[in-house]
Order: C-alpha cells, then sequence, then structure tokens
C-alpha cells in the first residue's frame, strides 16, 4: 500500500506531502486546484515519462517519493532479479527530474531504469482515470478483464510460446518458398555458371604456376645459351676454370710436403676444387634440361587465358574466389534441387506446430468461457446493485479465423440498460454514467481476484448522483477492506464513505501560485461535504445533510 507521497517542485506544487489511509481515502476540491497535478506527479513514480516543463518555475530540479509497504505480495524475487535491496515495510521509490529535463529513478536510492519502475508500478497500484472509461470498449481490455477472472497466466504464457514457435516456422515456410521461386527462376543461369566453372578443373595455386612456366617457356632459348657458356667457361675444352683449381690444388699438396704451413690453403683450394666441379656439373644438367616447347607454351597460354577469362566474367581475382563461387554455386543448385522436400518438412513442422497450438488455445479458450459466465452473472448483481435492475451482460466468444498473439477468442462485452433495448457492443451503446458504474463493477471484480495493494479512481463516478453516488461509494468502501483504496470525486456521498478525507487547494500570492494538500478533521469534512451539496454559499441544511453523510 502507499503510505506517503512526496512531492517538491513539481508544476504549481513548491512542497506537498500525502498521507492515505491503509482504507478508504477520498480527495476532493473545486475543479482547477490541483488532483490531477498530484495524479501527474504520482505517475512518475510509476514510470511515465517526464517533461522538462512539469518543474516548477525558478527550481533545479523537481522531485517525487512514494514509500510502499509492500508486505506479502511476492515482490521479493523481483528486487533480487534487479539486484535491490527488499525491505517489504517500507520500500522507497524516488523520481528526480532537472530543469535540463534529465530524469533519473531510485529505488531504494539504488538507480534503476524507467522499465523496472514500470514493472513496479503495475505491481503496486492500479490508476483509473476518467478517460480509462472509455476501455471498455476496447478488444485488448475485456480480454484482460476475462483473463484476470480466469486466473489463467500460466495457459496464457504457454498459448504466447507455442503461438511464437509458429510465427517463426511460418516465417520459415514463406523464406524457403521465396528462395524456391527465385531458385526455379536462376536455376538455368546458375547451372551454366557451375558447368563452366565446374569443366575448368580449377586448382588453387595454378594460376602462379602457370606464369612462372610461361616466363621459362618464353625465354627458353636465351637460357640455354647463357646456362651453355657459363658451362664452358667452368670446363669447356679451350677454357677450364674446373682444371685450373684441380692443377693448383695438386700443385699445393705436393709443396706442402716440404712446406707444411701451405697445408691449409691446398686443402681449402681441393674444397673449392670439388664444389666447382659440382657447380659445372649443375649448370650442364641444367643447360641439356631446357629445351624450346612451342607446342607446351602454346597449352600454358591457352590456359592462362581461359583463368583470365573467367576472372573477367565473373569479377574474380584469384582462382581460390572462382572456386568458392564454384562450391557456392552447387550448395544453391543442391538447395533448389532439393527444395520439394525441405518445403514438405517445414509444412510438417507447421502442422505439427499447428496441433500444439490448437490444444493450447482450446485450453485458453476454455478457462476464458468458464470465466466469461462466472462475469456475466456477478457483473449484472453488482451494476443492478448501482441502479440498473434491467440491465443484461454478456460476455460474447468467437472463434477467430486464425491464431492470434493472446489466443483464438474475440472477445466483446455486450450491455443492455433497459428490457427491450437488444444487446450491442458495451462501448457503443452505453451512456457516461452507465460506463462509470460498469467499470467500478468490473474494477471491483478484478481487485477481488487478484493481488494488488493499491487503486485510485480518478472520477470514475462522473455521470452519477443521488442514491446511485452513495451506492458507487459503498462499493468503493467494501473494495478498501481488502486493499487500499484512493477515490478523486466531487460527489458527496462518495466523499462521505472515506475514513480518511484530504481536500486539494490553491493559493494565490502577488507573485505565486501553490497547490495544497490537508486531511480534514470531522468538522472540516462537514464544512467540505456541505460545499459540495450546495456551492459556496454554506447552509445550515447542507451541514445538516452533511452530517448525515458522515453517519
Amino acid at each position: 500500500m502507499l503510505q506517503s507521497l512526496t512531492i517538491q517542485n513539481y508544476a504549481l506544487i513548491e512542497h506537498l506531502e500525502f498521507c492515505p489511509t491503509r482504507g478508504l481515502t477520498v480527495i476532493t476540491g473545486e475543479t482547477g486546484a490541483g488532483k490531477s497535478i498530484i495524479m501527474g506527479a504520482l505517475g512518475l513514480i510509476l514510470g511515465q515519462r517526464a517533461d522538462a516543463k512539469t518543474v516548477r518555475t525558478g527550481a533545479a530540479k523537481c522531485v517525487i517519493e512514494a514509500v510502499f509497504d509492500i508486505t506479502g505480495y511476492g515482490l521479493e524475487q523481483l528486487f533480487a532479479d534487479n539486484d535491490l535491496e527488499y525491505d517489504a515495510a517500507s520500500t522507497i521509490v524516488r523520481r528526480e527530474i532537472s530543469a535540463a529535463g534529465k530524469s533519473r529513478a531510485f529505488v531504494n536510492d539504488v538507480p534503476v531504469q524507467l522499465t523496472l519502475l514500470r514493472t513496479l508500478g503495475q505491481a503496486l497500484i492500479d490508476i483509473h482515470s476518467q478517460h480509462q472509461n472509455l476501455l471498455i470498449g476496447e478488444d485488448a481490455f475485456q480480454q484482460k478483464v476475462v483473463d484476470t477472472l480466469a486466473h489463467n497466466q500460466d495457459l496464457l504464457d504457454n498459448y504466447v510460446k507455442e503461438y511464437r514457435t509458429l510465427q517463426s516456422l511460418r516465417q520459415e515456410l514463406r523464406r524457403l518458398q521465396e528462395a524456391s521461386a527465385r531458385g526455379a527462376q536462376e536455376a538455368d543461369y546458375m547451372r551454366f555458371q557451375f558447368k563452366q566453372l565446374d569443366e575448368a578443373q580449377l586448382r588453387d595455386g595454378e594460376l602462379q604456376e602457370l606464369e612462372q612456366e610461361q616466363e621459362l617457356l618464353g625465354h627458353a632459348e636465351e637460357i640455354k645459351e647463357g646456362l651453355s657458356s657459363l658451362s664452358d667457361q667452368l670446363d669447356g675444352d679451350e677454357v677450364s676454370l674446373v682444371q685450373a683449381l684441380k692443377k693448383m690444388s695438386d700443385e699445393a699438396h705436393h709443396l706442402a710436403r716440404v712446406y707444411p704451413a701451405i697445408a691449409e690453403i691446398a686443402d681449402r683450394l681441393e674444397s673449392d676444387y670439388i664444389d666447382l666441379k659440382d657447380i659445372s656439373a649443375d649448370v650442364s644438367d641444367q643447360a641439356d634440361a631446357v629445351n624450346f616447347d612451342p607446342e607446351r607454351l602454346g597449352v600454358v597460354e591457352e590456359r592462362l587465358s581461359l583463368l583470365y577469362s573467367l576472372f573477367k566474367r565473373y569479377g574474380k581475382e584469384t582462382v581460390a574466389e572462382l572456386i568458392a563461387m564454384r562450391d557456392e554455386l552447387d550448395e544453391q543448385l543442391q538447395h533448389i534441387d532439393n527444395s520439394d522436400e525441405e518445403l514438405a518438412e517445414a509444412a510438417r513442422r507447421i502442422e505439427q506446430q499447428t496441433a500444439v497450438l490448437d490444444k493450447c488455445a482450446k485450453a485458453l479458450t476454455d478457462s476464458r468461457r468458464k470465466a466469461a459466465l462466472a462475469l456475466q452473472k456477478a457483473l449484472v448483481e453488482r451494476v443492478a446493485y448501482l441502479g440498473m435492475p434491467n440491465v443484461r451482460f454478456e460476455v460474447q466468444l468467437t472463434a477467430l479465423p486464425d491464431f492470434g498473439p493472446t489466443g483464438r477468442d474475440n472477445i466483446v462485452f455486450l450491455f443492455s440498460a433497459n428490457k427491450n433495448q437488444p444487446l450491442k457492443p458495451a462501448g457503443e451503446v452505453a451512456s457516461g454514467g452507465e460506463i462509470s458504474r460498469l467499470m467500478l463493477s468490473i474494477k471491483a471484480l478484478i481487485a477481488s481476484a487478484r493481488t494488488l495493494p493499491t487503486i485510485i479512481f480518478d472520477e470514475i463516478d462522473t455521470g452519477v448522483s443521488g442514491d446511485i453516488a452513495d451506492r458507487m461509494g459503498e462499493v468503493m468502501k467494501q473494495m478498501s477492506a481488502h486493499l487500499q483504496v484512493i477515490t478523486i470525486t466531487h460527489l458527496p456521498q462518495v466523499a462521505g464513505k472515506g475514513e480518511a478525507h484530504f481536500r486539494v487547494y490553491k493559493e494565490d500570492s502577488d507573485t505565486d501560485t501553490t497547490t495544497h494538500i490537508n486531511r480534514l478533521s470531522e468538522q472540516e469534512r462537514v464544512l467540505e461535504l456541505a460545499r459540495m451539496l450546495s456551492g459556496s454559499q454554506i447552509t445550515e441544511q447542507a451541514i445538516a445533510n452533511a452530517r448525515t453523510l458522515l453517519v
């Protein structure tokens, strides 16, 4: 429950403290006094977006702080999941908005994101404002009411999970169908490309080898002539470096017999002779191996021409890229050739998932039908108490043509306030006062079906008066027996039911206008109710009537 709300420098509020009671708290005040401002500040605590314009003129920032008692509402896991300190008896939620527009939010002095604030807020307070009466004609609201009374959250969660799986499978089937259609159109050209690349018998590294071989074959005569000349100089008939070095080696070894100091030089000369002889043999072999082969040169140049043309045609620069393209084409063609099997398998998975989802949808529908019957009976009884004895109300469930995100049910609230009028959608035919009574009855039913610490009614009693207003106040008082109810009202019959009564008012000075709220004493309540009954001129009769409302 909401223990206290403190507002500083927000709109017309300089400083305001509001401490509602545990049961039914009523808030009254003249139009324009600032009741909506208080609701706006409370909305910021619940995660609504902030606007720097709401900061009081001249202030650096506005601060809104609420203290909640959340004992017994099962929020321990939410706090644990978000690394927040759990203090059931005193959970503090604070929102700060600077004049520059920067917003910060805190839970127990720990900074949090607005998404967490909204999640926590939904578990703490349900604010029902006037415009929310229009929700009675919206499909999503009607379904939510039925689901809340059906206690079918597990069924709904399971359905949503299976529905998302089916949507994913359907999306995959569409992708396969589109790919198959594209493949069928492009298959012939892709087969031509693959055949050309496959028949080329591509080999990575081949281009470098061929270019080197082309260079060799193109200069074969020049290379052979040079090698032959080198061989002749090393060990030819006219000049022989090899033989000359052999002779020098022999002479050095002979001299070493009488002059040992030259023995090392003799060995080096012998080693050089052996190396030079090997070099001469290698040069001679290479000279014999090099031959001009115009036929082989033609083969190499033809192969290179094929590779160059493939590079140009397919926009590639290496053989490796051509090979990758060939393999990708092969894979795509296999997919095209196997597309019928893939489509059949995808359709089979969809059929299986459809059966699973259909079972979930039926379980969800069954739970809603049972809840709808209970809702029809309970709502008619409650609305009849609020002055519509001839009301007829029906929850119409019809099957959607396909699965929807939250089931296969179309839920419509049908309503008739009179015996002779046909049932029609509630949002289309109910008057303002009738909608107010319907929504109050629905909220009362929902409140009894779910664990919620606080509910706030912002002028839900619009459009009613007299005995009906008194009965609506009684409904709110009954609701406050098991949850905190705060109601903003212009009706004295409702205001008289409160366990605590607060009045919102404005004060004007020469330079400023400020909004305030204060809790009324018993005597002040009498005067406030009298004012609500008779206007600015409070009569003795109005005071007497006010006293009867407080009995």
